[in-house]
């Protein structure tokens, strides 16, 4: 019962911060890192 309403509450949070925003963010978190470790690996 209490992970469950924890899931729900998360899932409502997520939706209410934009969940748009947030993966398009997690993403370019992501490019850059993939970025500095391509730089990395290259050089």
């Amino acid at each position: 019962m209490m992970t469950r309403k924890r899931t729900k509450t998360f899932k409502e949070v997520f939706h209410m911060d934009g969940g748009f925003g947030a993966g398009f963010a997690l993403i370019v978190v992501l490019f850059i890192l993939l970025i500095i470790v391509g730089a990395s690996w290259v050089y």
